[in-house]
């Protein structure tokens, strides 16, 4: 590898970037608990590291040269991505016009959500195509080309992956900390709504994406 300070600064910026994987945090985060924020961080990890093996074994450039294969991922992303967004305005809207539960029914609604908030994380980062172009255009930056790429690709991918399990700790603790305030009904339902929102509007920009 080459130049690995500025490797890790620019992974550093691009990490912190608010994107699908930092909207399915803070909701998760915010609307279940910090243990759901912080399964939602694994799951998104594991998308990483798949991603992370498909560049090293040369699958990222199947997808980012394969016009079909790029599209199928693409709307799969752009389509789940929608779905979350919507299934979140609708809970916005369900919860004000439904008075509260019973405290049973939360913990039992908080033991299903925290349970599929591994899979959320994981399929927003696994299903979206961008993420593996992005491993095909910006890794082999790093690389001098005088030796093979399989070891530089797997352990920037690991970098890479392990400074967004560090960032993403760090952000859903301190959601965590300010979560007295965040999840203040009227706060809560702001945040519940732009969230959905977002998530609709990166499953839209993800569906007009083109390969490249």
């Amino acid at each position: 590898m080459v130049n690995i300070s500025v490797f890790l600064v620019m992974c550093i910026l691009l990490i912190i970037l608010p994107g699908p994987d930092t909207a399915i945090a803070t909701k998760n985060t915010l609307t279940v608990s910090r243990r759901g924020g912080l399964q939602t961080i694994i799951g998104s990890c594991c998308g990483l590291l798949i991603h992370t093996c498909a560049a090293v074994i040369g699958l990222s450039a199947i997808i980012v040269k394969s016009a079909y294969i790029f599209a199928v991922l693409k709307y799969v992303g752009a389509v789940y991505l929608c779905y979350l967004g919507i299934k979140t305005l609708w809970t916005l809207r369900t919860m004000r016009t439904q008075p509260p539960v019973v405290e049973d029914v939360e913990s039992m609604d908080h033991k299903y959500s925290q349970q599929s908030c591994f899979k959320q994380g994981f399929l927003t980062n696994v299903t979206n195509p961008k993420v593996a172009v992005f491993f095909l255009t910006f890794l082999p930056q790093f690389v001098d080309g005088t030796s093979g790429t399989f070891f530089p690709f797997l352990i920037m991918g690991l970098i890479y992956t392990a400074l967004t399990m560090l960032w993403f700790v760090f952000y859903v603790y301190l959601l965590d900390r300010i979560s007295a305030f965040m999840k203040r009904p009227s706060t809560k339902a702001i945040v519940e709504g732009v969230t959905g929102a977002v998530l609709i509007g990166f499953g839209i920009k993800l569906a007009l994406e083109k390969a490249h």
